[in-house]
């Protein structure tokens, strides 16, 4: 299944793309591999890909000559020299006789291209080392082996084109996340190397971050190019929102969009991935009209499926690029976002509600749910997280008890509590000082209990699967989700009494990045309010004004 948005206009815009192409094919070679150091050739659907990407405003129009997409996204499966792709274009970019911006109209009607004034692109990946090894690698390797090498200069972390006097006129940056650092660049390429691994809050910035440094630089048309594999759905990922985005252009829902977006994957739901003539079946169609790079690639690939311990929903999300959570993800996020969600919806003031406590004090993240016993909606009141920082010491951090016991005082006061359920480890004491308070409201739940947690849990996903949950707030509403995809499950060595596995929360691969302590108050407050509901639990009556009988 191939998904282009924008889909086809009756008429073509006009397009850079033939010349760009022209650039490749001339002076651009492979990067590492197989092929690397030989001349490229471009397969029809790349071309087809440039020709889209490259798209200007007609004449005529007031944007004549302006780039029609400001933002260009790549989605394929893993093996098809997607990072190599993204390089030959910033390469492009960066090539002074690069014919990336308008200049006029030839005598056909036909735009022409010139390069752009001193060219700055950041190439943005999860860490320097992975830039460096992949889009930024490659760029390094086309620049330093093709034959216009002496029109740059490159080192392992930029690499500047040169002017006719041998100066620097612009350059490509290798990237890591930390957007401080690049605050006021004058961007004109924008570089997002598989933004289905940018999903931390200090990853998110450095995203928002370049993403605002575009309009700094308007007469050279800047634009960014996301290049990457589906990730993990309810992650929050750069690549989800532009995929999420991409879906609504396609639905009709985002009218003149200014994101050109193309997903190629296999998504058919009678698939039987359980025999291997319908995977290779599948990967030939998540892969295209390119085909198999050499005899039985195909079937090499397919036979991963059968290997003991095989991830199954990880070998789907690279080799079939399908949204697919993983086999230790321990929500359906594709139930969740959107169809549970409800952004900017809170529970009024009054409202009869559990509550739900988890966290660690030192590390990881604190967090208080509240839960409508009415509608069953869910929104996050507090959240306390260590900052994603690599410099920061473990021992350096710790939740402010002040501001969370504030928080709990809060809650106690505007709502009508039925119950707190807390999870006492590392908050034993404090837990304590507001039991004493609200003796009838605070009470402890040890989610360490092996068993009485899985049914737990179990309860709490037959909630999502009837829709009987939801889960609102405005400023809070995008950690709350992202705390849900961020939990991971573990299997237990029992089973319900349907005889089928039980499991409990934990980090997924043992990810200390992931954070889910707030997915954890929402399955004790929902376990509160099923609580409240079996023992017909109400209200408390509100107190009248006394009043004068005559």
């Amino acid at each position: 299944m191939l998904l282009v948005v924008p889909g086809p206009d009756p008429e073509p815009w006009p397009t850079l793309g033939p010349q760009i192409c022209d650039l490749i094919e001339d002076r651009a070679i492979y990067g590492p591999g197989s092929l690397q150091g030989e001349p490229y050739e471009i397969d029809p659907e790349f071309r087809a890909f440039i020709h889209r990407a490259f798209e200007v405003f007609p004449k005529g129009h007031p944007w004549e000559g302006r780039r029609r997409f400001k933002r260009v996204g790549l989605s394929v499966r893993k093996g098809l020299a997607k990072t190599e792709k993204q390089a030959l274009l910033a390469f492009c970019e960066l090539h002074p006789e690069g014919p990336t911006r308008f200049d006029g109209w030839d005598a056909s009607g036909n735009p022409v291209g010139r390069p752009v004034n001193s060219p700055y692109i950041p190439m943005l990946a999860v860490s320097v080392e992975q830039v460096e090894e992949l889009a930024y690698g490659a760029l390094k390797y086309i620049v330093e082996e093709g034959p216009d090498a002496d029109l740059f200069d490159s080192t392992l972390d930029r690499i500047v084109r040169l002017n006719d006097h041998g100066r620097a006129d612009g350059k490509a940056v290798a990237l890591s996340n930390n957007p401080g650092s690049r605050d006021g660049a004058r961007t004109t390429m924008n570089c997002f190397d598989e933004p289905h691994r940018l999903y931390l809050p200090r990853q998110l910035k450095a995203h928002q971050t370049m993403d605002a440094n575009l309009p700094k630089r308007p007469l050279d048309d800047p634009w960014s190019l996301y290049v990457g594999t589906a990730g993990q759905p309810g992650q929050g990922s750069v690549a989800e929102e532009i995929h999420i985005e991409a879906t609504q252009i396609a639905e009709g829902k985002i009218q003149r969009p200014d994101l050109f977006y193309l997903y190629r994957t296999d998504d058919d739901p009678e698939r039987d991935l359980s025999d291997k003539d319908e995977r290779i079946r599948a990967i030939a169609e998540a892969t295209g009209p390119i085909g198999e790079f050499g005899p039985g690639q195909f079937d090499e690939i397919a036979s991963k499926w059968d290997r003991p311990g095989a991830d199954g929903p990880y070998l789907e999300r690279v080799w079939l690029n399908r949204w697919k959570r993983q086999g230790d993800q321990a929500f359906d996020m594709k139930k969740i976002k959107p169809g549970l969600c409800r952004s900017g919806e809170r529970i009024p003031k009054g409202g009869f509600i559990t509550l739900g406590f988890d966290g660690a004090r030192f590390r990881d993240a604190t967090a208080l749910v509240a839960t409508s016993i009415d509608t069953g909606l869910q929104e996050l009141l507090g959240l306390w997280e260590r900052p994603d920082d690599d410099d920061l010491e473990d021992d350096g951090w710790e939740v402010n008890e002040a501001e969370v016991t504030a928080a709990v005082e809060d809650a106690m006061t505007r709502y009508a509590v039925w119950k707190m359920y807390a999870d006492p480890p590392h908050w034993t004491e404090t837990v304590g000082s507001w039991a004493a308070k609200w003796p009838d409201r605070v009470e402890e739940w040890w989610t360490a209990r092996v068993k009485p947690m899985a049914y737990t849990l179990r309860e709490y996903r037959e909630a999502i699967d009837s829709g009987s949950i939801t889960f609102g707030g405005e400023h809070s509403h995008e950690d709350f989700v992202r705390h849900l995809g961020n939990a991971g499950r573990k299997e237990l060595k029992i089973v319900d009494d349907e005889g089928k596995p039980l499991d409990v929360l934990q980090k997924q691969d043992g990810r200390a990045d992931l954070k889910f302590d707030a997915a954890m108050a929402s399955v004790l407050s929902w376990k509160a309010c099923l609580d409240a509901r079996k023992s017909g639990a109400r209200p408390p009556r509100p107190v009248g004004m006394p009043r004068r009988i005559y």
